[in-house]
């Protein structure tokens, strides 16, 4: 598909949890498509996160059927990000963000607060790069 674009997509530098996890993400990249990161996540149905330039995306371990399907949601189509208190106040170190994507909640568990925040930051500075001055 990059092929198609004219532009590889872009990993140098990309951090992430679980080798096998990034090596998934990889072929799903477009041109021109720069990959932050993967995360590894906890609990059931959904296995990792990867954030780009231009979306996030997730394989969700229990979609439809009990099938598995790694799911794409542009940043141009999150309407909030939610860092879940987790009884420690804003400034504790929570490891659950909740996106709303138009009528979609997706909640993620993060393998710790540091993942979480760096996720929300890099989501966040995408969403707010395209917001006017």
């Amino acid at each position: 598909m990059a092929a198609l674009t004219g532009n590889a997509p872009d990993v140098s530098g990309a951090i992430y949890d679980q080798k096998s996890q990034y090596d998934q993400i990889v072929p799903w990249l477009v041109g021109g498509e720069r990959l932050y990161a993967v995360f590894d996540l906890k609990g059931s149905g959904t296995g990792f996160i990867a954030l780009t330039n231009k979306r996030l995306m997730f394989y969700d371990k229990a979609f439809v059927g009990k099938r598995k399907a790694l799911t794409s949601v542009p940043f141009n189509k999150i309407t909030s990000v939610s860092s879940v208190d987790e009884g420690r106040g804003l400034f504790g170190a929570t490891s659950e963000l909740v996106v709303k994507a138009s009528s979609e909640i997706f909640e993620f568990e993060f393998r710790g607060g540091d993942k979480a925040q760096r996720a929300y930051q890099l989501i966040m500075s995408e969403i707010l790069q395209n917001e006017p001055a």
